[in-house]
């Protein structure tokens, strides 16, 4: 803003300073009764509509699923994005933060007198970004799934062979999701660093089914070549034992 434009913005705003009304009792009296209408408003709400509470909390159970208030839904939805645990703190307290303070900076780096939305770009566009911001991501997470839930891409060997095998795989992630097993466990992004070792790849590093049933028989032939060799023993040991053989001197 160059000189004559901060004079011609200095009258302007003297004449309407000289028509006007003082801050106070007006202003102030039009605030007090639009906030006593507001808390009316909300009182008789509350009175006939009443608030859901929800059931009592079970600290026990692990199927609880939790949602924050509507309002908190684009924090939500930002923890959800970002979910590498390193970044946790950068989604609950750095964009928040950051948000904040380009708020409170806004005025000093807009510094343009004129209140139209057209003549104020900087102002207008970031206002815009923001709101739209905070509409997409309350939306998204207002429908997002659960929490708990597993959000992992398919393997390709499960997707090629389908029918069956692909509905116990997703079933699995169900049944994994909803009984906790994410509280000390991780798998792909899913999950805490401990204190349960990570799931990921387990399924590699575990034996084949026929692997599994051939192993139980060598267990079990190696069960019964130890059985017959004790039950040998055994016989050897009490074949020389004969009626009368004690001490009878006695």
């Amino acid at each position: 803003m160059n000189q004559r434009e901060k004079e011609e913005y200095l009258r302007e705003y003297a004449i309407l300073k000289a028509k006007g009304k003082p801050f106070f009792p007006y202003a102030v009296a039009k605030d007090g009764a639009m906030a006593c209408v507001v808390m009316a408003v909300i009182i008789t709400m509350s009175l006939v509509l009443g608030a859901e509470l929800g059931s009592k909390a079970n600290p026990t159970t692990t199927t609880y699923v939790p949602r924050p208030e509507w309002y908190f839904f684009f924090l939500f939805e930002v923890l959800r994005v970002i979910k590498p645990p390193s970044l946790v703190p950068l989604a609950t307290i750095g964009v928040p933060t950051l948000g904040m303070i380009l708020l409170f900076l806004l005025p000093f780096y807009d510094r343009s007198p004129e209140r139209r939305p057209e003549r104020r770009p900087i102002a207008t566009i970031t206002g815009i970004a923001v709101i739209g911001a905070m509409a997409f991501l309350t939306y998204s997470g207002a429908n997002a799934g659960s929490p708990t839930a597993i959000e992992m891409k398919t393997p390709a060997s499960v997707t090629a062979q389908g029918g069956k095998l692909l509905a116990e795989y997703e079933a699995g992630k169900k049944v994994v999701a909803q009984s906790g097993c994410l509280a000390c466990h991780k798998i792909g992004e899913n999950g805490n660093d401990g204190p349960g070792p990570h799931l990921t790849t387990i399924a590699d590093k575990l034996p084949k089914p026929e692997e599994v049933v051939a192993s139980a028989y060598d267990f079990a032939e190696q069960l019964l070549a130890s059985q017959r060799k004790f039950a040998e023993e055994v016989l050897k040991a009490t074949s020389s034992l004969t009626p009368g053989t004690q001490d009878s001197t006695k």
